[in-house]
């Protein structure tokens, strides 16, 4: 019998597709991705990822073809509502992946989490033990740096992943080279749902710390971030990640343009 394919309320956002969906409506879809089984991958696109699909065609051609595309920015919800196609809620990565833990806490699935510092992971792996003691993390595993060019190391990560028979694979290398491991590796190492969450490792780790609550509601989360590491995200938040601005007035002067 073939699986009902599930709703996800997909629309269009400048270059790419969001799903439609809020935080609890999301989680419930990876519920029923897990219980269907077959493989999946989830994508979670925030400014920064949206303005790489712009140069790099293979990441944009993994994130337009994901199972589940998640809004992970405010700048892109805001950003919706200008352009006539409103977003219901940023689903914030840092915030959901608690909510990820806390289904497979309830259902009894198991999750592996793949990337990030040895040390860092293992930290974030602790967190998670605490705060879910019963739940069950079969694999945490930190690959070498460039292992996704090495056959032989690539055909490792693959093995360990398969071999510990998570529901949920979630990796932390940033991107585009966790949506590139996935969409490449998903059907060799065989998870039912794959999720990409980047940095996530470090709030959970507690290597970089999360904006106060206030400055999350306000958007301006990312502004502590930068304060916290002005070297590395002066380009990605003040030259890069501005471009975004450009491709949405492009877009909605098209757009009126067509109706014309």
């Amino acid at each position: 019998m073939v699986a009902k394919k599930i709703d996800t309320n997909r629309i269009s956002f400048l270059n790419t597709y969001i799903d439609n969906l809020t935080a609890s409506e999301a989680i419930n879809v990876v519920d029923q991705y897990i219980r269907e089984r077959g493989v999946h991958y989830i994508v979670t696109p925030n400014t920064d990822i949206v303005i790489k699909m712009q140069e790099d065609k293979e990441l944009k051609n993994i994130c337009n073809h994901a199972d589940l595309i998640l809004a992970d920015g405010q700048i892109i919800v805001k950003l919706s509502k200008w352009l006539g196609h409103p977003i219901k809620e940023r689903v914030c990565m840092t915030d959901f992946i608690w909510d990820v833990c806390n289904l497979a806490n309830e259902k009894g699935y198991r999750i592996f989490l793949f990337g990030g510092k040895d040390n860092v992971l293992e930290k974030a792996t602790q967190n998670i033990k605490h705060r879910y003691p019963y739940l069950d993390v079969v694999d945490s595993y930190s690959p070498p740096f460039g292992f996704e060019k090495d056959k032989q190391l690539l055909e490792e990560a693959n093995r360990r992943i398969a071999n510990r028979g998570a529901d949920i694979l979630i990796v932390f290398l940033g991107c585009p080279k966790q949506e590139k491991f996935i969409y490449q590796n998903k059907d060799k190492y065989n998870v039912p749902v794959s999720f990409t969450m980047g940095g996530c490792v470090d709030f959970l780790g507690g290597s970089v710390k999360r904006a106060p609550k206030w400055m999350q509601n306000a958007g301006l989360e990312w502004f502590f971030r930068f304060l916290q590491e002005p070297k590395r995200m002066f380009r990605r938040y003040f030259i890069d990640d501005i471009k975004i601005f450009g491709l949405a007035w492009q877009y909605r002067r098209r757009r009126k343009n067509e109706k014309i």
